[in-house]
């Protein structure tokens, strides 16, 4: 929440400081401005129609096993195959794991992409900020997450923000590092709205919807008399930078907390039981749903996050021993989970006709060894991965990519973090080579030179 103060005080017949009031700005700010988002379109860097679409990306915090999901090696001995079988799926390009057999029913509509790698150190946060942002952060330089840059190129097309991340952002995964769920070098202004709830428990409520508790039940319009007074009373104030970042989250503020599509958006009971239920009534079945009653309504991005730390709860994370998750854990609990809400998702985005505008990836920071370890799970393995894709232009059914014999290394059509971040701002028709205002002015690329989309994908 940002918190702006200036010289002298205002008290309001409320009894609401100056002070107090400035402190409603929390949200992220407008976006590009509508001039520069036509200058933007008309130096062709983006693509009108595409600008439109939504993207909603799931981040499997704690890194799903390829090997046992989506990309399996039934010929190869059991310390390498696993304990689990592949079952047909509706198209022929490929096989799942007998533990998604939802994802099997729907395979026509999603592609894989299963030669994914990268090079820097096994652990989470590395691989939590290049799939996220397309770069690992270096010299003190970190980058936006893509959904925060496509709300600066982009801006908003509703009231509600542009990138929404569910259920809360990223915590510990044991590294300490920043895990690109922010908007980096952009600032405060362009960071997500963050959900920091829970939408599967009774009573759901967003907590940045409810007008903050100095206010009371002062009228709407009235805040806004409030405002005005503030502008008039502190000039000085507003001639700073520091105000015109406030006046854009003030704004940005009001207008999600006064809006009514803003607030049926969030609001789960509109939807019918037999819905909700398809989805599952958990945190991660719910913010898949949440997920799709946002894009409806205009946002652009949501990151959903599958889980929020690798510690103290049953994750993707499957080590096979406390504090981690067994491979027995992921079969009875994660795997179930993820197969119902991942494939609702995919099947309501379809029904309503929203697939095609809606692309839906899902992502991890890396993979799991391709051995399986004494404790009878995998460990951290940043060599090879598969992801998923599906929407957004993107043809279903499809393997791009090969992993060899063992699911280790990348046998066909290797794709890094920078591909797939670079795939996504391409369905959002974002030209790579526009620039962002990166740290001291100096112009910055979405995605590093020579850096392109995965091409295979949208057929």
């Amino acid at each position: 929440m940002f918190k702006f103060s200036g010289d002298g005080s205002i008290t309001t017949c409320d009894g609401v400081t100056r002070r107090d009031f400035l402190q409603v700005g929390m949200l992220g700010a407008l976006g590009l401005t509508l001039p520069g988002f036509q200058a933007l379109k008309a130096a062709g860097k983006v693509d009108s129609k595409k600008s439109q679409r939504a993207c909603i990306m799931i981040f499997n915090l704690g890194a799903p096993s390829q090997l046992d999901l989506w990309d399996m090696k039934p010929d190869a001995p059991s310390e390498i195959r696993g304990p689990f079988k592949p079952i047909r799926t509706n198209n022929d390009a490929f096989q799942v794991s007998e533990i998604l057999p939802l994802h099997a029913k729907i395979a026509d509509k999603f592609s894989l992409v299963r030669s994914c790698y990268h090079n820097a150190a096994a652990v989470h946060d590395t691989g939590h900020q290049m799939m996220q942002t397309g770069r690992l952060f270096t010299g003190g330089v970190n980058t936006p997450h893509v959904g925060c840059a496509a709300e600066f190129l982009l801006g908003r097309r509703s009231d509600l923000p542009a990138h929404v991340i569910l259920p809360e952002t990223m915590g510990p995964t044991g590294g300490n590092m920043p895990h690109g769920q922010d908007a980096g070098f952009l600032g405060k202004a362009y960071d997500p709205f963050v959900l920091n709830s829970d939408p599967s428990t009774e009573g759901f409520k967003v907590p940045d919807l409810l007008p903050p508790k100095e206010i009371g039940e002062v009228r709407l319009e009235r805040r806004r008399q409030m405002r005005e007074l503030v502008d008039s009373s502190v000039k000085n104030f507003e001639a700073s930078e520091q105000a015109k970042l406030m006046d854009s989250n003030f704004e940005s503020a009001y207008r999600v907390m006064t809006s009514t599509q803003a607030r049926e958006a969030f609001d789960l009971t509109k939807e019918p039981l037999k819905v909700r239920e398809r989805y599952g009534m958990n945190r991660f079945g719910q913010s898949c749903l949440l997920a799709r009653r946002l894009v409806e309504r205009g946002v652009r991005m949501v990151t959903v996050n599958t889980f929020i730390t690798v510690f103290g709860e049953i994750t993707w994370d499957i080590h096979g021993s406390k504090p981690f998750t067994s491979i027995e854990g992921m079969r009875d609990i994660v795997a179930p989970m993820y197969d119902q809400g991942y494939t609702a998702l995919i099947e309501d985005l379809f029904q309503r006709g929203m697939l095609e505008d809606t692309m839906v990836t899902s992502l991890a920071e890396f993979g799991r060894t391709p051995k399986v370890n004494p404790a009878g799970g995998r460990d951290h393995w940043p060599n090879c991965w598969t992801v998923n894709f599906a929407g957004g232009g993107v043809k279903g059914g499809q393997a791009v990519g090969k992993s060899d014999e063992i699911g280790a290394y990348p046998a066909e059509r290797p794709v890094d973090p920078g591909e797939i971040v670079a795939t996504i701002y391409e369905s959002l028709g974002i030209d790579l080579h526009t620039e962002l205002p990166g740290p001291q002015g100096r112009p910055y690329p979405v995605v590093d030179f020579g850096k392109h989309g995965i091409k295979e994908l949208f057929g």
